[in-house]
């Protein structure tokens, strides 16, 4: 089932989360409904309060459902590690048509839990680094454009209130 994507403005988006302490098909589902929200957005990583679920889940895929083996979920995730930075642009589907060039680590180390309660720990480089460090900041309640000098972000925020008088957010 397709879930509502919030945008930037509701209340949830800015909220930490909660850890997960259930595993059960209750979550399976709440997975899976994230997964296939992610994949119709399109989009490479989902975090749970951006479908307006207080949870420390996250969903993963680079390929975009094209290799359902690179899929990852991922509960309460945490960076044990990290080393480098790269700067690239990055987006975010609560914050639609924006893109700004952010930096994030490089490389890093990642423990958590899957969907059964299973340990998981992964190392991540690059596009993975990146994807799994803004869905973690979402989770935080932390948005890519927090990471934007102060003149940066309020040019965003204030396109953002435009497009939200016409109509169009």
């Amino acid at each position: 089932m397709l879930l509502p994507i919030l945008k930037y403005g509701a209340e949830p988006l800015r909220r930490p989360t909660h850890a997960v302490d259930f595993f059960n098909s209750e979550l399976e589902k709440i997975a899976r409904n994230m997964v296939e929200t992610m994949y119709s957005a399109p989009g490479i990583g989902l975090a749970a309060n951006q479908v307006g679920i207080e949870l420390q889940l996250a969903t993963i895929d680079l390929t975009v459902g094209e290799d359902s083996k690179q899929l990852i979920v991922l509960c309460n995730p945490e960076v044990v590690r990290s080393e480098g930075e790269q700067k690239s642009d990055e987006g975010c589907l609560s914050i639609p048509d924006f893109t700004e060039t952010i930096v994030r680590p490089s490389k890093m180390t990642v423990m958590g839990q899957d969907v059964h309660g299973n340990e998981i720990e992964f190392e991540a480089e690059g596009l993975l680094a990146r994807c799994v460090s803004h869905e973690i900041d979402h989770l935080n309640g932390v948005l890519f454009i927090d990471h934007l000098s102060p003149l940066k972000r309020n040019l965003i925020r204030n396109k953002i209130k435009k497009l939200a008088r016409t109509g169009e957010w």
